[in-house]
């Protein structure tokens, strides 16, 4: 396994992986177009692009055998300031794996990595939301000292998701 920066000619293919662990996930929650819509938008290869080449989000990437199979993505400004009293808030925006790399310890690797750069960088808490169903992931984030913040909601088209809002002072 190769953990690596993002570079702008890793965009197709981390759109391609964004859009398929998306769906694995939880594609079975929206409509055709509600999906459609949101992949056309957040994991369109010019999106992705935009993000890499600007200077709000860092991406690690995980690669095996020459193909992308896990990421994780960090942004600040944290889109979720407004709920929390810390300073200098980072935001873990996606962690990601293929359902084929998933129990392998990668995400573990990833979310070191996180909260290293977190570090690294003067942040005093990394904030991130997840599904109020996913249960495994929950876990994930408690056992590194993430606690529930508040009841969010994510947008998919004209769908939303109940949240939870985790935040973890550093």
């Amino acid at each position: 396994m190769i953990y690596r920066p993002a570079t702008l000619d890793d965009a197709p293919a981390l759109a391609a992986l964004g859009a398929e662990t998306f769906i694995a996930a939880f594609g079975h929650l929206y409509s055709k177009e509600n999906l459609e819509g949101f992949l056309a938008e957040v994991h369109a290869p010019e999106a992705v692009a935009g993000e890499i080449a600007g200077g709000t989000c860092t991406h690690r990437l995980v690669e095996q055998d020459g193909k992308l199979v896990a990421f994780c993505k960090l942004r600040f400004p944290s889109s979720f300031t407004a709920y929390s009293d810390a300073a200098k808030p980072l935001e873990l925006g996606q962690l990601y794996a293929l359902p084929t790399h998933t129990g392998h310890g990668i995400g573990a690797k990833l979310m070191d990595w996180a909260l290293a750069h977190a570090r690294e960088h003067g942040h005093d808490a990394i904030l991130l939301s997840v599904y109020a169903e996913n249960f495994g992931a929950q876990r994930f984030y408690q056992r590194y000292g993430f606690g529930k913040l508040a009841d969010i909601t994510f947008k998919v088209g004209d769908h939303y998701d109940p949240e939870y809002l985790y935040e973890l002072k550093l």
